[in-house]
């Protein structure tokens, strides 16, 4: 290999050059920049030799800097994917060259990003070369680090990038060579890492003296190879052996560098990664808790320096300070939260750091507030888990598995002897406040907070509010679960305080409203049975009755009647749920104020002004079923009083129907407690008014006997919500006594009767008959010849309303329309103007939203009553009304339909229903949704709109708005497609398809075993499916397609359906299916692999390939001639393969073989496989973000460089 090559090469390097500069000048047309990329991809695809020339001489100094650049990603790939084409001298000389490269390129001229590049091109070759080259390499390495500043910074860069493969999983690099390279470097350190402690010893002190002598553009070089040095250090920080890092100095070495503004954040990124080093189970386990207790100390000094300060002179110190601290904090949780084993038995050790640790809790700037907060959760959870309980965390996580359980208790023991009453008061005490958020509080409040630094949107990088709460209330529960009376008596002092203290509550929420959290959780973690409060001591017992009793009270004695004060008080009664468990004594008076805070706000609302009064009536309501539900048994003394208060209510007309439906619905709560012969009677009570009201004739043949009466419907209020109010509850009627989620598969077993009778079964057909006319109509509306002749408002009403469209759209922050309610099922409905006045079209169009949910849900709650349902309906007249107007149905209507009702009605049709059912509701499904998704993807793909039916009509918004929404519904309606062919994949449905390992056979098939499709379809309901063509073909056709959609998430969920498939293929002789799989499935994932969308599920689709292939190419010729077929492939190559295959029976092995051979055969143009392998590539150095205060240091001011940067 030669470096020049004459004019020939030269001519090349100016065509290259010319190229890469009209590729990256984005003044050039699209035509010249797409030529030019079309050149360079041929040029890294050519002669190799050509190549290599060609980019040695592009990196030369008398090109431009980017040009340069761009060759040496060039040489990068060459080394990467075509390092075996060279012969072994040519790799000599080729590495030789690109050493000789560090040394030119030490000029104080050359810019940060083409000396990285250099290095990282150095390690490549050292990491293809492997461990003999290492060696032969490594004493030149340390004799040009002793040159000067620039050649130093270049040797540590290159060090920096080796190990990049160690701790980092890179599909480019083989096991043994892994292996080797870990060996090579490890057999290395005792070189590298003193190596490392003298450059940054040396250029630490050479940088300070220069800066002395104000020759700052030499002190400049010298930084730069200590932030280097730090930077190289931190690749071995994870894995080199801690031991060794105390050795030579390292340990100490960075700690000094903690004092020096210009380094430290660079150094105590070391720390963070050697503090959760997991603890030696070996006789090393001393020196490791020496070389940990060594780390606590040199923290906690910053740490004692930083806390002083920050308590004197607040004012003295700067963000960049701030943001320092917060990376040490992270340290001191990661040592808190991985090895507080080493410094257990230091009594001096441990009191001092768990008091740092709550000062760091306690601090007032966020940042430091919540890191520490990580470690106290980790610490309690940690501590206050059962025995049995081992988790990797906290006082004793190295412990956990290297020492006996009695060692582990005692650890433990003594940690928590130090979390006192004190740590634990102050814990909470700093807790209550930071339930609140910034832009939630007055302006009063805030200033009486001080510098406090609440939650605010404005943070970055802290994730959600909901998040940090969720973990601060989890910290609440451990603290009141370990010292429940301190935490009752803390949240019972705080919120009295409030209630009495604050003048404007109603102003105010957020405040009353925060505790109402802190309550709910210390009652909880006070009486969840996990603490057995029971066998808590007397004293104990007695005190904490005291407490919340005289808190109840309180509340009781409250006549907040403003609405929102209201629901605020309902919130802190159905927090003492619980604690109602145990004292049913106070039942009754809880319950006497709820009735009066519901006859206390008004019933008759028709000033929409006052819509807060509406949902505080609910929100009362709904408190029964959550005070049902904590009380338990104690709340059923008291249903017959209930009962009669409700009858009272609904006599005098003080009640509204929706509202007695939430009653009902803590009824059936309370009678779950009491027993089957109980919640029969209740459902009995509740159920037998409304059959009477919803059987009757007259008002089905007045509304829904075609699209006219459901017009008029919607024209007649107190009768349209009605009906609504009915439909909802049928739906928690159905919710709370159902079955459990667990035994949703038991109607498919052999004895279909063996499961309990449900107490709703005998109600089922009489509720839905009506119900599926209802939906039947509702569907018509739909229908062209239908929706064209309906009154203007009822055709608006057809139409998204806003909130739909901004979900579609991703703008979850958009405010529900005016009196919108949220009720329990979570169903949101305008409920404002219930019964009063004439409907708009927000009214139909709420009504109709709710009839469609519920109704959905009520069917597929349905189908878990087994028989009831599947043989005593009418399959025929079910179909009408799913079916009848599939083809006017709008995507997100046919989303709804398979996820609420088709689902799980296919997972719970008894086996020996499923000819009966399957095909009547499926066929129709399948044939319509396929060709809809087929159109609508191709318009998608070839004309960048999906153009699905739901946003026709939609007035307003900009193109690309629709655009999105037409995209974000057809991706929705595919997905759920997928899920319901994966739960036809199902295990449970599937009892007649074992996995190819559990049939015992590995990689060839017994002729003798196959079976025939029929015998598996009895017991597999995809193999019943591949026996009716009408559920077939469409579901065939689906899978090849999914394949060429964008759509990973939908490609992972039908994924498991090409499996069955494929197993199937295997299993049996059935030649038409064995064709499609072998030659159809396998064709079409092998261009799905060609989507970059489709990298999370690649792994599994190569598996599929691989099983294709194995079992099937002796069976049939298609999957050699797919193979065959493809561009890059040779004969040679698939004969190599095959023999590979022979050679290993292991799964993974013959996976990575395909994997290999696909890349192979398409010329690396797979860029499934390509983006799961881009995610591992070494990078450069990558700390967290830095704030604009922090120290500058030199930075890639262009595109990504390193060996990450490849085109």
């Amino acid at each position: 290999m030669e470096e020049g090559g004459g004019v020939s090469n030269n001519n090349s390097a100016n065509n290259v050059a010319q190229a890469i500069a009209t590729a990256l000048d984005w003044a050039s047309t699209p035509h010249a920049r797409q030529q030019a990329v079309a050149f360079l991809d041929s040029v890294k695809a050519g002669d190799i030799r050509v190549l290599a020339n060609t980019a040695f001489l592009l990196v030369k100094k008398n090109w431009s800097s980017e040009i340069r650049l761009h060759a040496f990603k060039m040489l990068q790939n060459l080394v990467r994917l075509r390092w075996d084409e060279l012969s072994p001298a040519e790799h000599k000389n080729f590495a030789n060259l690109s050493i000789d490269l560090m040394s030119e390129i030490a000029d104080p001229c050359e810019n940060w990003a083409l000396k990285s590049q250099t290095a990282a091109l150095v390690a490549e070759i050292v990491r293809r070369e492997g461990l003999n080259l290492w060696q032969e390499m490594l004493p030149s390495f340390i004799s040009l680090s002793s040159k000067g500043p620039i050649e130093a910074e270049l040797v540590a860069m290159m060090l920096r990038w080796l190990p990049e493969d160690i701790t980092v999983h890179n599909e480019d690099l083989e096991g043994d060579r892994r292996r080797l390279l870990l060996r090579g470097l490890t057999q290395s350190l005792p070189e590298i890492l003193p190596l490392f402690y003298t450059l940054l010893e040396r250029h630490f002190t050479a940088a300070l003296n220069e800066a002395g002598r104000k020759q700052m553009d030499i002190a400049k070089l010298h930084a730069a190879t200590v932030t280097a040095t730090l930077n190289a250090v931190n690749a071995y920080a994870e894995w080199a052996p801690l031991s060794d890092l105390v050795k030579s100095g390292i340990i100490h070495g960075c700690g000094v560098l903690l004092s020096a503004p210009d380094f430290r954040l660079h150094a105590s990124e070391f720390f963070k990664l050697v503090s959760p080093r997991k603890r030696p189970i070996d006789a090393s386990a001393s020196e490791f808790d020496q070389a940990m207790s060594s780390i606590f100390q040199t923290l906690m000094n910053v740490s004692r320096e930083f806390l002083y300060r920050s308590g004197s002179a607040p004012g003295s110190i700067d963000e960049g300070e701030f943001e320092f601290i917060e990376y040490i904090c992270e340290s001191m949780v990661s040592l808190g939260s991985y090895n507080l084993q080493s410094v257990a038995g230091d009594s001096t050790i441990l009191p001092l750091y768990l008091e740092q640790m709550m000062r760091f809790f306690q601090h007032f700037k966020f940042a430091i507030h919540s890191q520490s907060l990580h470690f106290w959760l980790v610490l309690m959870r940690d501590l206050m888990s059962k025995p049995k309980t081992s988790t990797h965390s906290a006082a004793d996580s190295s412990a956990v598995s290297n020492t006996g359980p009695g060692e582990v208790e005692n650890s433990k023991k003594k940690t928590l002897s130090f979390v006192n009453d004190e740590f634990c008061g102050a814990i909470l005490d700093t807790s209550f406040p930071r339930l609140l958020k910034r832009e939630k509080i007055l302006h009063e409040t805030a200033v009486s907070l001080g510098v406090l630094e609440l939650w605010s949107d404005n943070f970055e990088g802290k994730g959600t509010f909901s998040q940090y709460r969720s973990k601060l209330l989890e910290l609440i529960r451990f603290v009141s679960s370990y010292k429940p009376l301190i935490a009752a008596t803390k949240v019972s002092e705080k919120i009295n305080t409030i209630i009495k203290a604050s003048p404007a509550l109603t102003q105010d929420l957020a405040v009353t409203e925060s505790m109402q959290l802190a309550l709910e959780n210390v009652v909880n973690a006070v009486f969840d049975g996990s603490n057995d409060f029971t066998k808590a001591n007397a004293e104990v017992q007695f005190a904490l009755c005291r407490t919340f009793e005289g808190l109840l009270q309180q509340f009781i004695s409250l006549k907040w009647t403003e609405p929102a004060l209201v629901e605020v008080l309902v919130h802190y009664l159905d927090a003492m749920g619980p604690f109602l468990k145990y004292f049913p004594d106070a039942v009754g008076s809880v319950i006497n104020k709820l009735f009066e805070m519901l006859t206390s706000l008004p019933l008759v609302i028709k000033d929409t002004s006052l819509i807060g009064v509406r949902h505080a009536r609910l929100q009362t309501c709904t408190s029964f079923i959550r005070i049902a539900k904590a009380a338990d048994k104690s709340i059923l003394p008291h249903m017959k009083g209930i009962a009669d208060t409700m009858a009272c209510l609904q006599r005098e007309g003080r009640l509204l129907q929706g509202e007695h439906n939430l009653l009902g619905e803590a009824f059936l709560v309370m009678a779950s407690s009491a027993g089957i012969q109980q919640q029969q009677e209740v459902l009995t009570w509740l159920l037998e008014p409304l059959s009477v009201q919803w059987t009757q004739m007259e008002w089905q043949d007045k509304y829904l006997s075609g699209p006219h009466g459901l017009v008029q419907l919607c024209s007649e209020s107190s009768v349209m919500w009605s009906i609504f109010h009915t439909v909802t509850f049928f739906e928690r009627a159905l919710k709370r006594s159902g079955l459990k989620k667990a035994n949703w598969n038991s109607e498919n077993s052999s004895a279909p009767n063996s499961a309990p009778l449900n107490p709703m079964a005998s109600h089922i057909s009489w509720m839905l008959t009506p119900l599926l006319k209802l939906l039947r109509v509702i569907h018509s509306l739909w229908s062209p010849s239908v929706s064209q002749s309906l009154p203007g408002e009822v055709r608006a009403a057809m139409i998204m309303n806003d909130v739909e469209r901004f979900s579609l759209l991703g703008e979850g922050n958009s405010k529900l329309q005016k009196g919108s309610s949220t009720v329990t099922d979570g169903s949101k409905v305008d409920t404002g103007k219930e019964g009063y006045g004439e409907p708009n079209e927000s009214d139909i169009r709420n009504w109709l939203k709710g009839i469609r949910d519920s109704g959905y849900n009520v069917l597929g709650l349905s189908t878990t009553m087994g028989d009831s349902f599947f043989k005593y309906l009418d399959v025929h007249y079910v179909a009408i009304a799913l079916m009848e107007n599939i083809q006017s149905m709008e995507f997100r209507h046919i989303r709804q339909l398979v996820h609420s009702t088709l689902i799980p009605l296919v997972k719970h049709c008894p086996l020996d229903m499923w000819e009966i059912w399957l095909e009547k509701l499926l066929h129709p499904l399948f044939v319509h949704v396929q060709q809809a998704l087929s159109c609508s993807w191709s318009s998608l793909l070839q004309d960048g709109r999906a153009n699905v039916p739901d946003v026709h009509g939609i007035l307003g918004g900009s193109d690309l708005k629709v655009e999105v929404m037409e995209e974000t519904l057809l991706r929705d309606l595919t997905r759920e497609m997928c899920s319901l062919l994966t739960v036809i994949a199902s295990p449970p449905l599937n009892t007649g398809i074992p996995s190819l390992e559990q049939s015992g056979h590995v990689n060839r098939l017994d002729m003798s075993s196959l079976k025939s499709l029929d015998t598996v379809a009895s017991c597999s309901m995809v193999g019943f499916l591949l026996k009716q063509e009408g559920l077939a073909l469409p579901t065939l056709r689906m899978c090849l397609e999914a394949f060429k959609w964008t759509d990973g998430e939908a490609v992972t969920k039908i994924s498991s359906y090409c499996s069955a498939l494929v197993v199937l293929a295997i299993l049996t002789d059935h030649m038409e299916l064995i064709e499609y799989v072998s030659r159809d499935l396998f064709t079409s994932i092998i261009q799905g692999l060609a989507l970059e969308s489709n990298a999370i599920i690649s792994a599994d689709l190569v598996g599929i390939c691989r099983e294709i292939f194995v079992y099937l190419c002796d069976r049939h010729p298609a999957p050699r001639q797919v193979l065959l077929s493809l561009p890059c492939i040779t004969p040679h190559d698939l004969l190599a393969f095959e023999e590979s295959l022979t050679k290993t029976s292991s799964p993974k092995e013959q996976k990575q073989l395909m994997r290999s051979l696909l890349q192979l055969a398409t010329g690396n143009k797979l860029k499934a496989l390509a983006a799961q392998k881009s995610v591992n590539i070494i990078t450069n150095v990558s700390m967290r973000p830095r704030s604009s205060n922090a120290p500058e240091s030199k930075v890639d001011d262009g595109e990504p460089v390193g060996l990450a940067a490849i085109i």
